[in-house]
């Protein structure tokens, strides 16, 4: 009954529009007062919040932040979807395969969708629309592109799915590696396929010559190095996350000097509070996320529905897609950090006890949040898309339906066969 009371509380509290995470502790906390009255709530509120965010692992979030910061606004996302359209642009649909690669390249020195899918909307849709990409097929491309800075490293959802989870932030990142390039595929060979089928949506672009090609790889390379080296030191087990975190800031930092000769210090100034404003909703709703666990812990919440589940006579696989497609309609509605924060508490000890590997559940946890990005009524990245590139929001849906179908096929693909998320992380040092 109390956890029935506290629950529904917090989703009025989130649909009357309050944040996440003082939605999360508040809720919580009132739970916990209700249940071991003032002192122990007293207890747990002052003592958590110094625990979540002295937590090494929490570095790592800011670092990859302001990482992003630095990027972003070194303009190095013109240069890499230039590099890709001057090597696919002769393909049919090049310019959409384009935008995937952009998209991609900029996820992995981004971890917001948001930022990659307003970027890429500003870059890429002008120069499809140029060339005479039909609007709803350009717009759609941008809008799942933008969704890969969820998924490939330095992906923040899923530093904090690691930290929500309790599983190596180190694996857990390594583990996008292989299904960040299945995604990109996946755009990418969705666009093709649509290009095929409608020529007159994707025309030819100019051919671009081999010297001009060599040349804009020129300029994108110090981002693949930095890209590269980041992951690459994770995956070695030369650096934690947390450190080579700190390299990625750092370097970016350099990159955004280099690139740019003299900038002004009110410029740094901004990059440094973003960066420090957005891990501190983060540090919020982590917190959020934890004191709400705390107040399921005691009220045995979370073992009630692991000995409910484990009581089905159905096939642990049978549960695993009723999640799947409960996480799909829950991101038709819900921001994805709060899909996390929410879901990733009660499923782990479940998921555990049905056998499920957390990190493997992770990726597919991510994947499909992905999908939730771009589909009705919320669909962030389409809003994004629509908003910076003037194009009608409908026309944005309208074109990302074939890449949430491509999405939800690549899904079953990846629940089938584990180790396309597993085998790189446990080749790990």
């Amino acid at each position: 009954m109390i956890a029935t009371t506290i629950v529904a509380l917090m989703f009025l509290l989130m649909a009357l529009g309050a944040p996440v995470g003082f939605t999360l502790i508040a809720s919580g906390a009132l739970g916990i007062y209700w249940i071991g009255g003032f002192p122990a709530m007293a207890g747990i509120l002052s003592s958590m919040p110094r625990d979540s965010a002295a937590s090494y692992e929490f570095l790592t979030i800011p670092m990859f932040l302001l990482m992003a910061e630095f990027v972003l606004r070194s303009g190095i996302a013109d240069d890499l979807f230039r590099a890709a359209a001057a090597w696919f642009g002769r393909l049919r649909g090049g310019l959409g395969v384009a935008t995937a690669l952009a998209g991609a390249g900029f996820g992995a020195v981004c971890g917001s969708s948001t930022a990659a899918a307003a970027t890429l909307s500003a870059t890429s849709l002008p120069a499809m629309r140029k060339y005479g990409y039909e609007v709803r097929m350009a717009s759609g491309v941008v809008a799942i592109s933008g969704t890969l800075s969820m998924l490939i490293p330095p992906s923040i959802a899923m530093v904090i799915y690691a930290l929500l989870a309790d599983v190596s932030v180190a694996k857990m990142l390594i583990a996008g590696v292989v299904p960040g390039i299945l995604v990109t595929l996946t755009i990418a060979l969705t666009v093709w396929f649509l290009a095929i089928r409608n020529p007159e949506h994707a025309p030819l672009t100019p051919a671009v010559g081999w010297s001009e090609k060599i040349g804009t790889l020129r300029l994108v390379l110090p981002m693949i190095v930095l890209m590269m080296a980041v992951t690459g030191v994770i995956y070695t087990g030369i650096a934690t996350p947390t450190e080579a975190s700190a390299i990625g800031a750092f370097a970016s930092a350099v990159l955004y000097f280099w690139r740019g000769g003299s900038r002004k210090a009110g410029d740094v100034y901004q990059i440094f509070a973003r960066a420090t404003r957005t891990a501190c909703m983060l540090a919020i709703i982590i917190l959020g996320a934890h004191v709400f666990t705390t107040f399921f812990a005691l009220t045995q919440t979370t073992q009630i529905i692991i000995q409910w589940v484990g009581g089905l006579d159905v096939n642990r696989w049978v549960i695993m897609v009723v999640l799947i497609v409960i996480i799909l309609i829950l991101g038709c509605f819900m921001d994805q950090m709060a899909i996390l924060v929410l879901t990733v508490p009660v499923l782990a000890p479940l998921l555990t006890h049905l056998g499920f590997d957390l990190v493997w559940f992770g990726v597919i946890l991510i994947v499909t949040a992905e999908v939730g990005l771009v589909t009705p009524p919320m669909g962030l990245n389409c809003f994004v898309v629509s908003k910076y590139a003037n194009v009608r929001v409908g026309d944005v849906f309208w074109g990302v339906t074939p890449h949430v179908v491509a999405h939800l096929v690549l899904i079953a693909i990846m629940v089938a066969f584990p180790m396309l998320s597993l085998w790189l992380p446990n080749q790990m040092n």
